[in-house]
């Protein structure tokens, strides 16, 4: 499924396409706006189509390519290749990691640690509080982190990117373990849209980190 398009900086909209969709999705772009005058790959990888009425079209990959002689029939090839990629997600109390082959789902792990939710008693109680809460939040880390290490890294030799959602500042600790620091120089931006860490969330996550970056410009946005 096509993701939803948000606002671009600096104009236009982005949106994720399904490597599966591309091809028809661009039929379709070249049926609104034109032939596609020019077609270019970037040295960072991007591919730039520039439609007849004067709309462009950037693609980025999730995951690296080399351009061939056809320049956008090789960005769509190599974007439906399989690569095995690894997710960890992280919130206050519950976590889920997982190793995804394409879009199939190989191991995963998903956990939960109670945290104490916030509390309207004041002075030392309140301190007192925020102290256990700090524990507790520590001890999700911990077992995170743990948990990682136990179910990603021994598929690290195979994985070529990690791809991490939820909250940010936990996901930074998780991954500030000295034994995830391979684990970590494969994170891959930007963060999954994700709410709760539960095993169907963390099935449902190939369908962002494997769609095509799209920015689409087109001529109204100019004006």
């Amino acid at each position: 499924m096509v993701t939803r398009a948000r606002p671009a900086a600096g104009g236009g909209r982005i949106l994720g396409v399904p490597p599966e969709r591309l091809g028809r999705w661009l039929d379709g772009v070249a049926d609104r706006h034109g032939s596609f005058d020019r077609v270019a790959s970037d040295a960072d990888g991007a591919v730039q189509v520039t439609c007849a009425d004067t709309t462009t079209v950037t693609l980025r990959a999730p995951f690296g390519w080399q351009p061939g002689p056809a320049v956008l029939s090789s960005f769509t090839a190599a974007a439906r290749q399989s690569h095995r990629a690894a997710v960890l997600l992280v919130r206050r109390g519950r976590w889920a990691v997982g190793v995804f082959d394409g879009a199939d789902l190989v191991v995963s792990k998903v956990d939960a640690r109670q945290v104490q939710g916030r509390t309207a008693a004041g002075g030392w109680s309140q301190q007192r509080f925020a102290r256990r809460r700090g524990h507790q939040t520590d001890a999700v880390v911990t077992a995170a982190a743990d948990t990682a290490a136990r179910v990603l890294l021994p598929h690290i030799a195979d994985v070529v990117a990690l791809f991490t959602g939820g909250d940010r500042g936990l996901v930074d600790d998780v991954l500030a373990d000295p034994r995830l620091r391979t684990l970590a120089a494969l994170r891959r931006e930007p963060p999954l849209e994700v709410g709760e860490p539960t095993k169907v969330v963390l099935l449902a996550t190939p369908e962002q980190f494997r769609a095509v970056r799209v920015h689409i410009v087109e001529p109204d946005d100019r004006r």
